[in-house]
């Protein structure tokens, strides 16, 4: 399959939209990589703007679209919403499902500079070149008004994709995010494996470090959702606190909301994500049914 075609898996009527799941050859990750995509029903008259999710640890391409009940806000709203698998599957690479927390499913969005996994995990450069150029080809989307956000794993990917590309994401928000990942046991396993032992080179994958360096990178704001029952927020690997640091630093609008009694599920998700598609759709310039 070349890597400009893509193999469609299903496809459903949802909420007067599509929401549908694909595969496709990577260039990026050398292998077949998944991805969903909802179209709301303005798509079918007109181009609408694009929001892509990345989630967490173990979540695939279908975890978002199943649990998140984001369908019917985006069909509200008039967005079309991407969510990509959480790295690529089955590369051969040995011991690559082993872990929970590294290798399959466990992507950390960096594109890996260390044997074995720089030849296939490269998920940086597939979500922010590779699948949006794919999506352009195939899907009424308006890539002039992309959003980005995430949970957790995914959290800290869209806070990193976004810093990193402010000229191609014009919002950005997340839930629960590992904000701070060279300063969890999450991110110094991840980064380790991929980006080797040189330290100096996680920055570039730390949304914290990333917005020291930055002077009001998102005038529009940053929407962050914690819920304070968060077992991973006690155990120290996300660190909301450092990344909201870091924005008053830099002059960065943050709205940090703490939730009393929420957990790190999608239960908590699905209970915010109304607020964040709205808030994206504001900022996109998106056109409510």
């Amino acid at each position: 399959m070349p890597a400009s075609e893509l193999r469609l898996l299903s496809a459903h009527a949802c909420f007067g939209g599509v929401q549908s799941f694909h595969a496709h050859a990577s260039q990026a990750c050398a292998g077949e990589m998944r991805f969903s995509v909802y179209l709301p029903p303005q798509a079918s008259h007109h181009p609408v703007p694009v929001l892509t999710y990345l989630a967490g640890l173990t979540c695939t391409e279908e975890t978002f679209m199943i649990k998140a009940g984001a369908q019917q806000w985006a069909a509200e709203h008039g967005v079309m919403l991407v969510a990509p698998d959480t790295s690529p599957r089955n590369t051969g690479i040995a011991d690559e499902a082993k872990d929970w927390d590294f290798g399959a499913g466990a992507g950390f969005y960096v594109d890996a500079t260390q044997a074995p996994w720089s030849a296939h995990y490269r998920m940086f450069s597939y979500v922010t070149e590779e699948l949006p150029a794919l999506l352009a080809q195939h899907f009424p989307g308006d890539f002039a008004r992309a959003g980005i956000f995430g949970h957790s794993m995914g959290g800290h990917g869209a806070l990193v994709c976004a810093l990193r590309n402010r000229g191609q994401y014009k919002s950005v928000s997340a839930f629960a995010p590992i904000a701070a990942p060279t300063q969890c046991a999450w991110g110094e396993k991840g980064f380790s494996g991929y980006l080797g032992a040189d330290r100096a080179a996680w920055a570039a994958y730390d949304a914290s470090e990333l917005m020291k360096k930055a002077h009001t990178p998102f005038p529009g704001g940053i929407l962050v959702d914690q819920g304070e029952s968060d077992k991973f927020l006690s155990d120290g690997q996300l660190h909301p606190e450092l990344f909201e640091a870091a924005c008053a630093a830099a002059h960065q609008p943050l709205e940090l909301r703490r939730h009393a009694g929420y957990d790190h599920g999608y239960y908590f998700i699905s209970s915010f994500m109304r607020d964040h598609i709205a808030f994206h759709a504001r900022q996109l310039g998106a056109q409510a049914s």
